[in-house]
């Protein structure tokens, strides 16, 4: 008899890799963002995957979704559009560990934003956790406010922060979404929507980028598709509480491939800032693993 595996550690693995592939998907970004501004780097991707993500969808033969579940669908889209504008705007003028090391206060906002939403209850160990978080975020710009900073870094840390309270509603979203929708369908419509608000501002903003930049298009297009996938396969399966510990595993590949992609330094200030914003993350994930029962919740 062959043992079975334990559901919770396949989301996690699952998740992990999803990490791992986003992180990726970031580094293409920056690339594209460098050579032809966010805001093409991003239509010109949504263009290729939403190609991509429909195949996949109209492959499964899908029951077009409730109304309710079209809203939640289209509202996560606009969401996301306007936060992925936001971090790969602000990854142009930061290295992509300080980036992603900035935007692990998500977490600890998402805490303050469940209280509003779900009306749940903000305990002492939460409070502790988001000052923790705060600390580390400030050791991080403060490093980069001193020695060598400038004002397009300052609108790269501002940008990267709008983007981490976005990123932190998503949060949520993507539970919600997880448990009404399969993941062919929520990668679908969500690009779906992104490409309409891009698209809207085409005539204006749109330009045709070179040959040349055609790879790195699809290989973004490729990484962020199967990150989204691979998210939406372990949401549905483990709570929330069980998947916030795999976020951070973004800095590691965040460091790693910042250093051989674009020889990016780690510097300490990034490493102590985000080893703060880490542990009062996992005091805030420790301390909603013993409330299990409410993040297993469909209202989540």
């Amino acid at each position: 008899m062959q043992p079975q595996l334990d559901p919770l550690s396949v989301a996690f693995v699952v998740a992990a890799l999803g990490i791992a592939t986003y992180s990726g998907m970031d580094v293409a970004m920056k690339g594209l963002a460098l050579q032809v501004g966010a805001y093409n780097a991003m239509l010109w991707r949504s263009l290729i995957t939403i190609v991509l993500a429909g195949s996949l969808y109209c492959w499964r033969k899908p029951v077009w979704p409730l109304r309710s579940v079209l809203r939640l669908h289209v509202w996560r889209g606009f969401i996301v559009s306007i936060m992925a504008f936001l971090f790969f705007w602000g990854l142009k003028y930061l290295p992509v560990a300080e980036a992603v090391g900035l935007s692990f206060v998500a977490p600890l906002i998402a805490l303050y934003l469940s209280a509003v939403i779900l009306h749940e209850q903000i305990n002492r160990r939460a409070l502790v956790a988001s000052g923790i978080g705060l600390i580390g975020a400030g050791v991080v710009i403060g490093g980069r406010l001193s020695g060598d900073y400038n004002f397009q870094m300052g609108q790269g840390i501002l940008a990267i922060l709008c983007s981490a309270v976005l990123y932190a509603y998503n949060l949520i979203l993507q539970r919600q979404q997880a448990l009404v929708a399969a993941p062919t369908e929520i990668g679908f419509f969500q690009n779906l929507t992104v490409i309409l608000f891009f698209g809207a501002l085409a005539p204006v903003l749109a330009v045709v980028p070179p040959l040349a930049i055609a790879p790195q298009l699809f290989t973004a297009s490729i990484l962020g598709l199967f990150s989204m996938l691979m998210m939406s396969w372990a949401y549905a399966r483990a709570p929330a509480s069980t998947l916030l510990p795999v976020e951070y595993t973004a800095f590691a590949w965040a460091a790693l491939l910042g250093w051989f992609f674009f020889s990016e330094a780690i510097t300490h200030t990034t490493l102590m800032g985000t080893a703060l914003i880490v542990a009062g993350c996992l005091v805030a994930a420790w301390q909603t693993e013993e409330t299990a029962d409410a993040a297993k919740n469909p209202a989540l």
